[in-house]
């Protein structure tokens, strides 16, 4: 990784280097507070993509609910980032195929302080940045506007590409797709392509919750044996429990510093739709959908509850 000067470091999100040595024995495994403040992190994330969905009437919680333990393990602990600079060339990138589920970044984005808080007091309302996709062109922040599904890995190679050619400072870029997105084919051109091109700093996650918006993923069309299917194109692949914030921590830390992979990697994140939430675990008519304020307290009390 190149070197970067102190002025470079002023309120970068801190995180293991490339090639360090760990933060608990001689692993990557992150500190108990650190745990305990992912933990928080994530249960702010599903809190607040509550109270954004209250504002828009409608959203998709559960898509948001599977990734919290993710989002928060990037953002505040994994990924090279600097407050306030959302623009900051020497900072990792994210896409997101899952585009719906950009209701749980926009709260992280506030705190960092990519752009004012009270923007999410406007999500989705006539003339606000924030709508139920993310829009680079509108949200400091977002890398790649999604939408449509199949799009970001492609999107996420680019970007490495685009570094090697022009030179650029050195980051990773990280790339989250859900599960029914792996039934794209444009998903599979880009994995082969990067294999290809040994976009070793191209990192993606599969969130595997096994829900799409119709039904499980598997009954609809299986994806089995995902590991299996990502080796044979050439990629190294591990798997995680996507709701244990410190094992997430500490494979995508490593990950990150491995300076002698000479290929892709793909993480597949076992997790579950609606997570938190009991009655909306596992349950597909929520993925998108409203909570009354009745099933809003009681999911409220549940995400308070979780991990405490």
């Amino acid at each position: 990784m190149s070197s970067n000067s102190n002025s470079d470091d002023k309120g970068r999100i801190q995180h293991p280097p490339r090639g360090s040595t760990p933060t608990r024995g001689n692993s990557f495994e992150p500190t108990a507070e650190v745990e305990a403040m992912l933990k928080d992190r994530a249960r702010f994330v599903r809190l607040e993509t509550i109270r954004l969905i209250e504002i828009a009437k409608t959203g998709h919680y559960t898509s948001v609910f599977s990734a919290a333990e993710i989002f928060a393990a990037l953002y505040y602990d994994v990924m090279r980032l600097r407050r306030g600079d959302p623009k900051w060339t020497g900072r990792d990138r994210f896409t997101i195929g899952k585009g719906h589920a950009a209701v749980g970044l926009f709260p992280i984005y506030a705190d960092l302080g990519y752009f004012p808080k009270e923007w999410l007091d406007q999500y989705t309302r006539l003339g606000s940045p924030l709508g139920d996709h993310p829009d680079m062109r509108k949200v400091p922040g977002v890398d790649f506007s999604s939408g449509s599904i199949g799009h970001a890995l492609s999107n996420a190679l680019g970007m490495v590409l685009a570094q090697r050619w022009t030179g650029e400072k050195d980051y990773r870029v990280f790339c989250m797709m859900g599960d029914g997105e792996m039934q794209e084919g444009q998903v599979w051109e880009a994995a082969i392509n990067a294999a290809q091109h040994r976009a070793s700093n191209l990192i993606a996650i599969v969130d595997r919750n096994g829900y799409q918006l119709d039904g499980r993923v598997d009954d609809l069309m299986n994806i089995e044996p995902l590991d299996e299917k990502w080796r044979a194109f050439g990629w190294e692949v591990h798997e995680v429990d996507g709701h244990d914030v410190a094992k997430v921590t500490e494979l995508l830390r490593r990950v990150r510093a491995d300076d002698e992979r000479a290929k892709p990697c793909m993480i597949i994140a076992r997790t579950s739709k609606g997570r938190g939430v009991s009655y909306m675990e596992t349950e597909p008519g929520w993925h998108l959908g409203y909570l009354d304020p009745s099933d809003a307290e009681k999911a409220i009390a549940e995400i308070n509850a979780l991990d405490a």
